[in-house]
Order: structure tokens, then C-alpha cells, then sequence
């Protein structure tokens, strides 16, 4: 059974990760906004991101059991481009 000891670490290293990260901007951005609820902002992006990290053990765990080697840093570098090409054309898409 894993040590419990290993939470301290996986929680400093994602907290200090998501820090000033394009999500937490992107909350604060829909935070901003007058017509929208800052309490309801926080409860939806809470809610996104503990599904997202569900997804990602779940998916780490499956790829740890059946898939050695799996090339991460470029599958999340590919990822990171694609989502910001996405929203540079949402910009433009909506500003014109």
C-alpha cells in the first residue's frame, strides 16, 4: 500500500503548478465578469478541476499498468499548443 507521505509532495507540486497557470486565469477572467457569480465560478472550476485530476490518475494508472514509456511531456506540449491555438482563434473569432 502507498505511503500516505506521499500527499505532502503531490499536493505542494500541484498547487505551486497551478499557480498563475492560464486556468486560474481563465477563472479569474469568467470571476470578472459583473453577470456572472464568483461563487458559482468557483464551484464550476472547483468541480472541473477535481474531475480533471480524477481523469488524469485514472488515465496515469492505466498507462502505468499496460503502456510503457509513454511519451508525456510531448502528449501535454502538443496538448498546451492546441488549446492555445484554440483560444487565439476564439479571440479573434469573437472580436470581429
Amino acid at each position: 500500500m502507498p505511503s500516505l507521505y506521499a500527499l505532502g509532495p503531490v499536493f505542494l507540486a500541484v498547487f505551486i503548478a497551478e499557480l498563475g497557470d492560464k486556468t486560474q486565469l481563465a477563472t479569474m477572467l469568467f470571476a470578472s465578469q459583473k453577470d456572472v457569480s464568483p461563487f458559482g465560478v468557483f464551484l464550476a472550476s472547483a468541480a472541473a478541476l477535481v474531475l480533471s485530476s480524477a481523469l488524469a490518475v485514472f488515465i496515469g494508472a492505466l498507462a502505468a499498468r499496460y503502456i510503457e514509456g509513454v511519451p508525456l511531456k510531448l502528449i501535454a506540449g502538443i496538448g498546451f499548443v492546441a488549446i492555445g491555438g484554440w483560444m487565439v482563434i476564439e479571440h479573434f473569432r469573437t472580436t470581429a
